[in-house]
């Protein structure tokens, strides 16, 4: 936004807004199908990799946190976390924070696994085409982490 650009009313970001979610599930829905169909190259399901990536970006968590930091149900992180551990991606810790809730962190195998698919992920991204700018990736960036926020208080268990 630049200062000659006014914040938008309501009713006309309302309007604006939707046009961004008809935009961001299929783009979501076709980039997880990308994922899936390259996963055999890795053996990772598009579950799979979300924990890696998270576990990468924010070393070893919990099932609870995880489910909280992608908005997933629990029952559907640990169901990740165990094919995770089935492949020898992960593996548990004991919790000196709450023994019943051990840390899951990536092993190398795990670290291997979702270096691979991030790097093919950015080699295939580096295919957008057009004159986007840092300012227009911020904006989108902006607008996207204002509408998540909207939701934060959405519980994904219930």
């Amino acid at each position: 936004m630049t200062d000659l650009d006014p914040p938008l009313a309501p009713d006309d970001l309302s309007h604006r807004l939707m046009e961004v979610f008809a935009l961001v599930g299929p783009l979501y829905r076709r980039v997880q199908r990308k994922v899936e169909q390259d996963a055999p190259i890795q053996g990772l399901s598009i579950g799979v990799r979300a924990v890696l990536d998270l576990l990468r970006e924010h070393g070893p968590m919990t099932v609870p946190q995880m489910g909280r930091a992608q908005a997933l149900s629990r029952q559907f992180v640990q169901r990740m976390v165990n094919d995770a551990m089935a492949q020898h991606l992960v593996e548990a810790l004991p919790n000196p924070a709450h023994q019943r809730s051990s840390l899951i962190r990536l092993t190398d195998d795990g670290r291997a696994a979702i270096t691979a698919v991030t790097t093919r992920e950015r080699a295939l991204l580096r295919q957008v085409g057009g004159d986007l700018t840092e300012a227009d990736v911020a904006a989108c960036v902006r607008v996207l982490s204002r509408m998540l926020e909207l939701f934060d208080d959405v519980d994904v268990n219930g």
